[in-house]
């Protein structure tokens, strides 16, 4: 049986150390989902992002935003990664895409954040 590495991407390692050294709740739980394997990782549509995120709200996606759907209000959306066509729709709502990194440097304590899974 072979040993768990973990993410092979430098990136994602580099991510997930930052996350964890905060030792805030909140980026270390965002930390494990990054940690899990590439198939163990969230894919939400833009559709469940609709149903159940709040207009104004700031969302995190330990995964990747897809494109399935329409979004009606606007979000603040971190993610791992976006789809080309989730991204265009999210900006078109009005709503704004960040990076995990960049929404952790904007709200380092990570208050009136909440994970999508």
């Amino acid at each position: 049986m072979t040993k768990p590495t973990g993410p092979t991407n430098t990136y994602a390692r580099t991510l997930i150390g930052m996350l964890e050294k905060t030792k805030l709740p909140v980026w270390r739980d965002v930390a494990e989902k990054l940690r899990a394997s590439r198939r163990s990782r969230v894919a939400l549509n833009i559709v469940d992002l609709e149903r159940n995120a709040a207009a104004g709200e700031t969302v995190v996606v330990p995964g990747v935003v897809l494109s399935n759907g329409e979004l009606t209000k606007a979000l603040h959306v971190a993610a791992w990664k976006f789809s080309p066509a989730a991204a265009e729709k999210i900006r078109k709502a009005k709503g704004s895409t960040l990076t995990i990194g960049e929404l952790m440097e904007k709200n380092k304590e990570g208050i009136k954040v909440r994970i999508m899974v």
